[in-house]
């Protein structure tokens, strides 16, 4: 006599209620992956697998979305994952200033997460649930209240069943642990999401990988096709083992240069001194994380707080009209715009254009470990990403704008699980 699972009940998290899945789904997040690498992937023939995704009158689906403004990887990491933007969430970078505690810190800590998971939500309704990230500092927030898997790449040797749900990783996966400066750690989420499908058969697994990649190499460079064939082959692993594949992007990325390859930054923190004076401005740069090398922590998005008797309106306008600056908003208009947690963010918000990136001074940037020309994200020019499924998408209003953040709706709810790009 055989034993049955248990039904797993549909669940309803954030305001938005979604399907039990039927047969196993993959959502993976492909850091820093503007639409354009995968284009030019297929276009340069090495990625077969996501050609049959894009074909017309296939079996998958390709579609176009906005991320999260900030676009950088924690805000939108856990929009996916809560399918909601910061406002609800509460976790809007990398790094914040921490106004309870009058200092700057990374926003890796779940008491800053404002609201549940869909994985937490669904592992606790009886899903099996599994989450392998790249960088350890995602770790503990997508494995907030989690039952499950969850470890990173970078310290896959340090999972426990304890402290992750699982022993032995390294030899489960069959490889060693990656630097975390390597198109080897994203490959390593891969492997190991293969691994987990062959061997536990999880109902809803999420893969996030690093950009690390992308910051060195633009779309149909021979870096960034080889990386894109590489995730090829694994996909289409995960299809042949009959998983739904929903793939995203925390967000794109951009050249950050002038014509001749130098980087293009506005120091803002330079420029508030000279105009107001020296500690009447503090300027926040949210892409700040330990992983600084391939950018420097110098992203599109900065956060401004201001002593108290300093002309706002002013210093709006003169920021307007700095070089490199595309975007200057008070906090009650950025965290409407952006969907933001007003609490969170400075009395500004500045963002700068697609060529350039906002700095706070240039003796506190290390670009030594610049080798190729600086491309970086944060701002509005990143915001595209890819929405691909390896199955068609059914009752899709036409007139809806997409989210990254809708990933797992889409899959859950509008995916058609008889349809596989692999046929």
């Amino acid at each position: 006599m055989t034993s049955s699972k248990p039904a797993i009940p549909d669940v309803s998290v954030n305001g938005r209620t979604y399907r039990a899945p039927s047969q196993p789904v993959v959502v993976v997040c492909v850091d820093g992956c503007e639409p354009d690498y995968i284009t030019q992937a297929i276009q340069a023939g090495v990625a077969p697998f996501m050609k049959k995704m894009l074909a017309a009158g296939g079996s998958g689906t390709s579609l176009v979305g906005d991320c999260v403004v900030p676009s950088f990887t924690n805000p939108n990491n856990l929009s996916i994952v809560t399918g909601a933007p910061p406002s609800v969430h509460g976790i809007c970078g990398n790094y914040f200033l921490d106004t309870a505690q009058g200092k700057e810190v990374m926003m890796n800590d779940p008491a800053y997460l404002r609201a549940e998971t869909l994985l937490a939500v669904f592992s606790k309704a009886g899903a099996k649930v599994a989450v392998v990230t790249a960088k350890d500092k995602l770790r503990t927030l997508l494995g907030h209240r989690m039952e499950g898997i969850c470890f990173s790449a970078e310290k896959a040797d340090q999972a426990t069943h304890a402290n992750g749900g699982i022993d032995d990783v390294l030899a489960l996966v069959g490889k060693p642990v990656p630097s975390v400066y390597s198109a080897e750690l994203s490959e390593f989420v891969f492997a190991a999401g293969v691994k987990l499908m062959q061997t536990q058969r999880p109902d809803l697994m999420y893969l996030s990988t690093t950009d690390y990649v992308q910051h060195k190499c633009a779309p149909g460079t021979a870096g960034a096709n080889d990386f894109y064939a590489m995730m090829d082959g694994y996909l289409a692993q995960l299809d042949a083992l009959g998983a739904t594949i929903a793939l995203t992007a925390d967000h794109g990325m951009s050249p950050k240069t002038d014509a001749a390859g130098n980087p293009r930054i506005v120091f803002l923190q330079e420029v508030l001194d000279a105009r107001l004076g020296a500690g009447r401005g503090r300027v926040i740069l949210p892409i700040t994380d330990p992983y600084v090398v391939h950018h420097g922590a110098l992203g599109s998005f900065a956060t401004v707080y201001l002593e108290a008797g300093v002309d706002a309106p002013a210093l709006v306008e003169a920021l307007r009209e700095t070089d490199g600056i595309e975007q200057v908003l008070t906090r009650e208009d950025a965290a409407r715009r952006f969907e933001l947690p007003p609490d969170r963010i400075g009395d500004l918000v500045v963002v700068s254009d697609h060529l350039a990136v906002i700095g706070t001074r240039a003796s506190e940037h290390d670009l030594s470990g610049l080798t190729v020309p600086l491309r970086s994200h944060g701002g509005l020019s990143e915001q595209k990403v890819p929405l691909l499924f390896n199955r068609r998408l059914q009752g899709l209003d036409p007139k809806r704008r997409l989210r990254n953040f809708d990933i797992f709706d889409l899959a859950l709810n509008h995916a058609n699980p008889a349809a596989s790009a692999a046929t």
